[in-house]
């Protein structure tokens, strides 16, 4: 192993590296300045940029940079994190919030986002990748945050922001697979195994021979954006393609490191796993068996609301015919597939959370996958109408889960979110189009079809971040932030455990969900929410004379019909109505407009 050192004319000074345990190397030098170029020469061969990089200044091909993440200045001291009961997780991609597309064009909006309720913001992932868009998911440096975006200084300037604002930050990260271009991992060492195989191709190394410096390259990993970034979690990406079978899970060696970091910086870090296996192992304490993790996502919810609001029947929301039924199991019992069979997997599927509280669940209506993997990355703005966005909304903010919203979700963007990158490979970038037409034959050859290489397709991503006063954008914001103010104010709603729900069909033909939050042995504790999941009107007895109306979608200032009716008789299409019992203190509830 040889390192060598690049000037800024391009000149090469190469330095002998001495061998130290467990196949790494070291050379020592001082008076090395931020910024230094340097890249590495394996036996002679070619050379190669570091793969725990801190800095690609010039990308993935170029050499690397030295970067200290110890010489910022942090201001947030006085900063104890967000618990997880209190998170409200906005996911936003950093390229496409803003213009500007960087960490530091962000901050402006900050103020406004915790106006909306936000608690903590969730970045798509940083760690570099090639060209200068991308979802982030082709990355192939974990360490070193997008040049792009501004680099890890801005990073850590935006970090700091959020702390002052009192905002929580997450990071995506991905640790089941890098990036196809720029990938020189594997010149390094047996950081792959043949014994598994992912979509993306062979396994990263976490149980092999000489697993163990790898499955270090992970939670160093971990280490580094808690330690020098201070991040107050991490998103784990696809956790099911995670190839583990040691008798400690990474996982559970990911939470463990975690939590050493977190002991130090004095605040909460929060480890949530993406996942489709429906398994509660991941959150379930090391002596149970599980990994500890502090919450993972829950795709279930989102399918039925999916399937209940745009009829979609195609791939896996086959496996939600009936979105009602199983939308009140998931307000129940959290999953719908809890070791019952799924006919689009054609076998049993998932397992019961049994005492798991509902704080362990991240729940979405949208996110970056669900908009961006369908052809046209169309938003549930383009799929459905007002009065339907505004039910999902009250779905989302109602339920006994973690919410998370996407960018421009609280608004009612009107842009698309496609899949976009910017590989500079000839092959990868026709590759790239193949298969996303093979993905998508019904659009194979339409002039709508985005091409993912073309700016343009990037361009169009960008938020408008507008409401006009008056206009439905402002009218679904103020229904987002009433919610979201209920949330943090009514004791009910800050009950994981207590929850009931049922549903009514009406003389019409109506299907009305009725969800109860809150304990029953507790006089006035408890939340009445009625939603009408079809077209029709649903006429009915919602108990006038124990309850008060706390909030209806379909009030005026949500950009609802405004009609008030007498309370208990009708519910319209698609309304939402929250009451609350007259007994016991009404005025912890008297917080959001009410119906009219």
């Amino acid at each position: 192993m040889q390192l060598v050192l690049v000037d800024h004319a391009g000149g090469r000074l190469t330095h002998g590296m001495s061998p130290i345990d467990h196949g790494h190397f070291v050379y020592t030098a001082a008076g090395i300045k931020e910024g230094q170029r340097y890249c590495f020469s394996l036996n002679g061969s070619r050379e190669v940029p570091d793969p725990a990089s801190r800095w690609q200044p010039d990308g993935v091909h170029e050499p690397s940079a030295v970067w200290a993440w110890q010489g910022f200045a942090w201001s947030d001291a006085a900063w104890k994190g967000v618990a997880r009961e209190d998170l409200v997780i906005y996911e936003l991609h950093v390229g496409t919030f803003t213009p500007e597309g960087t960490f530091a064009a962000i901050i402006p909006r900050l103020q406004s986002l915790r106006e909306l309720g936000i608690t903590a913001i969730e970045l798509m992932p940083v760690g570099q990748f090639p060209g200068r868009r991308n979802w982030g998911y082709d990355g192939t440096y974990w360490y070193a945050a997008q040049n792009s975006y501004g680099g890890p200084r801005e990073l850590q300037q935006l970090v700091d922001a959020c702390h002052a604002a009192g905002l929580a930050i997450v990071l995506d990260v991905i640790y089941n697979h890098l990036g196809p271009e720029g990938n020189y991992l594997q010149e390094f060492g047996p950081y792959f195994t043949g014994h598994y195989h992912t979509p993306w191709g062979s396994a990263l190394n976490y149980d092999d021979r000489d697993s163990g410096e790898v499955r270090n390259f992970v939670t160093n990993n971990v280490r580094h954006w808690i330690r020098g970034f201070h991040f107050d979690g991490l998103r784990l990406d696809a956790v099911h393609a995670i190839c583990d079978a040691s008798s400690q899970h990474l996982l559970a060696d990911i939470k463990i490191a975690a939590s050493d970091e977190a002991a130090q910086l004095g605040w909460p870090v929060h480890i949530i796993a993406e996942s489709s296996l429906n398994d509660v192992r991941l959150l379930r304490p090391l002596e149970q068996g599980g990994y500890r993790l502090d919450a993972q996502w829950n795709d279930d919810f989102h399918h039925c609301v999916h399937a209940l609001l745009t009829g979609e029947s195609n791939g896996y929301y086959s496996d939600y015919s009936s979105p009602a039924t199983q939308l009140a199991k998931v307000f129940n019992d959290t999953f719908v597939y809890d070791g019952c069979h799924s006919p689009f997997l054609g076998r049993r599927h998932g397992a019961p959370v049994g005492d798991l509280t509902g704080d362990r669940f991240v729940v979405s209506v949208q996110t970056h996958d669900q908009v961006g993997n369908r052809a046209l990355g169309e938003r549930l703005t383009h799929l459905v109408d007002p009065a339907k966005l505004r039910l999902a909304a009250a779905l989302l903010l109602l339920s006994p889960h973690i919410p998370m919203l996407f960018m421009g979700e609280e608004y009612g963007e009107e842009c698309q979110f496609p899949f976009f990158c910017d590989f500079s490979d000839l092959h990868l970038q026709d590759a790239v189009r193949r298969g996303r037409r093979a993905e998508f034959p019904q659009f194979a050859w339409s002039d709508e079809f985005p091409d993912p290489q073309d700016e343009q397709t990037f361009l169009r991503a960008k938020l408008r971040w507008s409401w006009p006063e008056s206009s439905s954008q402002m009218g679904l914001r103020r229904l987002y932030q009433d919610l979201l103010t209920a949330r943090r104010t009514w004791p009910a709603l800050k009950d994981f455990r207590h929850r009931t729900a049922r549903l009514l069909t009406t003389t019409e033909g109506a299907t009305v969900l009725h969800l109860v939050r809150g304990a029953a042995t507790q006089a006035g504790q408890q939340l009445h929410a009625y939603f009408n999941l079809g077209p029709i009107e649903a006429s009915g007895t919602w108990e006038p004379s124990t309850q008060g109306p706390l909030l209806s979608t379909e009030a005026i200032r949500y950009g609802g019909r405004g009609e008030t009716s007498t309370l208990g008789s009708t519910l319209a299409p698609f309304e939402c109505l929250v009451l609350h019992p007259l007994e016991g203190d009404f005025r912890e509830y008297d917080q959001s407009p009410g119906r009219s």
